[in-house]
């Protein structure tokens, strides 16, 4: 049977919330028919932003997608996302680019990288952040953690700087990002096309530097990844074209703030919002420093980052209920059969990880913030029932590198400090995850906060 004549169709909006305590998972996306579609239904039928497609909520299946890339399924995005990412982006690119793009950023976030390089500069931005931002009398997380994440991520690719530049990158990018997840209506005046612009501006900024170094080469103390690409550019039959350089660069600039930024900010405000989880965490990043053998070492190894259990779970928890990214598009290839029905080859199929990561019957309790339920389990970046970060093959490169920079933030955070919060703290999602009206906390040092102190 032929899933175009059995499956009912479904309107897909997107619910918006602006409860604080209401938990981030409930702003997932709810279909008004059928209704009660979560564990009824593998997949279903809707229209989205014209595009006609199935939606699949189930686990095994959605697994099933990932485990055949390149085989059953391929990357599909709208033409209008590939107009803003470009054309070569990393999210788009199919087979043998797609592998080749992403083994170059495996060069700049791989284990060893992290490992050997990136850790200590990890935790000199985050230490110096955050004595910065100690004593202010408040300071807006998710905007100062995305500053934060942008200067970094910037400098490792690019070796740019902001207050170094006479044009704003990061102003390009808020223009970008704007407009990012809306209408694809190209007018004077539409989000869409502010969208555009942004794109554009950020693209000349980095097209600029690109040149300038291709132009002056030097000796450089330190390599970024613009060196690995310019190297990439100058092999004889090369896939590393000027336009590849550019898209690939525009896109990690962008993945490296903010996906990052608005995961840590739910953290905090989770942990904030349980003492228990709290306690348990300092907790463990108390008895890290405690066990150091070496007094006079002042950073965190690798050794003592992979032993943070518990504050794996919390990012665990915090990404499962964040749901960042809503929708995994993928076109099928030949005629899938699956449980009776078949799927036509040309479908659009989008994976649902909100539905899964939602699902009573894998997550109890799946809308409370629980790390405890990650006990004894696997704590990698993906798996049949945790698409946090997506899957297969197509994994996010960068997750381990995320889940680092987290990881290392929450150590500094809970052994150094304290932290109340101002105002804000509402989520809604547009369908980004956004707080409509920021998140600002007071951050403290730990001894300068009485006991009885009303903060966390």
């Amino acid at each position: 049977m032929e899933i175009s004549h059995q499956v009912p169709w479904a309107s897909l909006f997107w619910e918006r919330r602006f409860s604080s305590s209401l938990p981030i998972g409930q702003t997932t996306f709810l279909l008004l028919s059928p209704r009660k579609w979560r564990g009824m239904v593998l997949f279903f039928k809707t229209n989205l932003v014209g595009h006609s497609l199935i939606i699949s909520t189930e686990a095994e299946f959605n697994h099933f997608i990932f485990q055949n890339e390149g085989k059953l399924f391929q990357c599909c995005y709208p033409k209008s996302f590939n107009e803003i990412a470009g054309r070569d982006n990393l999210v788009s690119a199919e087979g043998f680019m797609h592998k080749y793009l992403r083994n170059l950023v495996m060069n700049l976030v791989g284990n060893e990288t992290m490992r050997t390089k990136l850790i200590p500069k990890v935790e000199k931005t985050i230490c110096k952040n955050l004595q910065r931002w100690c004593g202010q009398a408040s300071v807006e997380l998710k905007e100062a953690v995305a500053k934060m994440e942008f200067g970094f991520g910037a400098k490792i690719l690019l070796s740019y700087s902001e207050s170094k530049s006479s044009k704003s990158l990061r102003q390009a990018y808020a223009d970008f990002q704007h407009g990012l997840i809306s209408f694809p209506l190209n007018l004077p005046g539409t989000a869409y096309r502010k969208c555009l612009q942004g794109r554009k501006k950020a693209v000349g900024i980095i097209k600029s530097i690109l040149e300038e170094r291709r132009a002056t080469p030097e000796t450089r103390k330190e390599r970024d990844f613009l060196d690995l690409v310019i190297e990439e550019m100058k092999k004889k039959g090369s896939l590393m074209t000027e336009e590849t350089a550019v898209d690939l660069l525009f896109i990690l600039v962008f993945a490296a703030f903010e996906t990052t930024s608005t995961a840590l900010t739910l953290a905090v405000k989770n942990v904030g919002e349980h003492p228990k989880v709290l306690e348990e965490l300092a907790k463990e990043h108390e008895a890290i420093l405690r066990n150091r053998k070496n007094t006079d070492q002042s950073g965190i190894t690798w050794q003592e980052y992979k032993s943070m259990t518990f504050t794996h779970m919390v990012i665990n928890e915090t990404v499962r209920l964040a749901n960042i990214v809503p929708g995994i598009f993928r076109k099928v290839l030949k005629d899938v059969e699956i449980k009776g029905y078949t799927i036509p080859a040309g479908w659009i199929v989008m994976v649902c990880p909100p539905a899964v990561h939602m699902d009573p019957k894998q997550y109890d309790d799946p809308f409370v913030f629980n790390p405890w339920r990650w006990q004894g389990q696997e704590l990698n970046s993906g798996s049949q029932t945790f698409m946090g970060f997506g899957g297969g093959a197509r994994l996010c490169a960068g997750a381990e590198f995320s889940k680092l920079q987290m990881t290392v933030f929450l150590h500094y955070l809970v052994t150094k400090y304290r932290w109340r919060v101002i105002k804000g703290g509402d989520i809604t999602r547009i369908p980004a995850v956004v707080f409509p009206n920021g998140f600002h906390i007071q951050i403290l040092e730990k001894n300068t906060i009485p006991e009885d102190a009303a903060a966390t």
